[in-house]
C-alpha cells in the first residue's frame, strides 16, 4: 500500500509538472501569435518599457559601477602576480561583457522587475480586471502580457550593455585612478584583445535569451496564480527562484556551445 501511494504521489506530481510546461509552452506561443496585433498600439510596449527598463535604471547602474570596481581591484591583485597587470583593462572588460554584465543584469532584473510583473499580474487578477476584458471581448494575452513581454526582452540587452559599460568605468576608476595602472595600456589592451561578435555579441545574446526567460516567467507566474493574497505572495517567490535557476542553466548551456570552437 505504501509503495502504491508513493508512486501515484509521483505519478501525479510528474503529471501536474508535464500539464504545467504544455499549458507554459501554448501561453507563449499563443502570445507570440497575438503579438503583431499588439504592435498597432506601440505606445504600450513604450509604456510599460519605461516602467520595468527605467525604474531598474538606478540599481543596474550602482551595481554595474561596484561590480567593475571589485573585478578592477581583485583582478589587479592577481594579475601582478604574474606580471601582468597592464592586461587589468582586457580582463574587466571580458569578465564584464561575456558573463556578468548578462547574469547579474539579469538576476537583478528577475528580483526588481519581474517581481513587481508576477504581482501586477497576480492583482489584476484577483481584482478581476482580467476577466472583466475577456467580458468586453479584450484578449488579456494581447492587451496585458504581450506588451510587458516585448517591454522585457528589450530593457534586459539595454541594462544589460548599461551595467558592462559602467562596471568597465569601475574597472579605470580603481585601476587607473586608485592602483596607478597606465591608461593606455588600460584602454589598448582592452582594444585589442576584445572581439565584437565572439564577446560583446555573445554577451548580447544572452542577455536577449534571459530578457525572454525572465519576462515570460514573470507573467506567467502572475498570469496562472490563484486570486488570493498568499498565492500571489506565492508567485513573486517562485518568479525569482525559478529565474534565477534558468538563468545559470541557460548562462551554462549557451556559454557550452559559444565558446566549445
Amino acid at each position: 500500500m505504501i509503495g502504491r501511494r508513493v508512486l501515484a504521489g509521483v505519478g501525479n506530481t510528474v503529471r501536474d509538472y508535464v500539464e504545467s510546461v504544455g499549458y507554459a509552452t501554448r501561453t507563449f506561443f499563443t502570445m507570440l501569435g497575438l503579438s503583431p496585433g499588439m504592435m498597432r498600439r506601440p505606445h504600450l510596449v513604450i509604456e510599460q518599457l519605461h516602467f520595468i527598463g527605467n525604474y531598474s535604471l538606478l540599481i543596474i547602474t550602482l551595481s554595474g559601477l561596484f561590480v567593475g570596481m571589485v573585478l578592477g581591484l581583485q583582478g589587479y591583485y592577481t594579475l601582478n602576480k604574474y606580471g601582468a597587470s597592464e592586461s587589468l583593462g582586457l580582463l574587466v572588460a571580458l569578465g564584464l561583457t561575456r558573463e556578468l554584465g548578462p547574469v547579474i543584469t539579469g538576476l537583478l532584473f528577475a528580483g526588481r522587475a519581474g517581481t513587481s510583473l508576477t504581482a501586477e499580474i497576480g492583482l489584476m487578477k484577483a481584482g478581476e480586471q482580467l476577466s472583466a476584458m475577456e467580458m468586453m471581448a479584450v484578449n488579456p494575452i494581447q492587451r496585458v502580457l504581450a506588451p510587458r513581454f516585448w517591454a522585457g526582452v528589450i530593457a534586459v540587452p539595454l541594462l544589460a550593455s548599461i551595467f558592462s559599460a559602467v562596471g568597465i568605468l569601475g574597472g579605470y576608476l580603481v585601476g587607473v585612478g586608485l592602483i596607478g595602472v597606465d591608461a593606455g595600456a588600460f584602454w589598448s589592451q582592452m582594444e585589442a584583445g576584445i572581439d565584437l561578435w565572439k564577446d560583446v555579441g555573445n554577451g548580447f545574446v544572452k542577455s536577449v535569451v534571459f530578457g525572454i526567460a525572465i519576462t515570460f516567467i514573470a507573467l506567467y507566474q502572475g498570469y496562472e496564480t490563484r486570486p488570493t493574497p498568499e498565492d500571489v505572495a506565492g508567485a513573486t517567490t517562485r518568479t525569482v527562484v525559478v529565474s534565477s535557476l534558468m538563468i545559470w542553466w541557460l548562462d551554462f548551456m549557451l556559454t557550452a556551445l559559444m565558446f566549445s570552437k
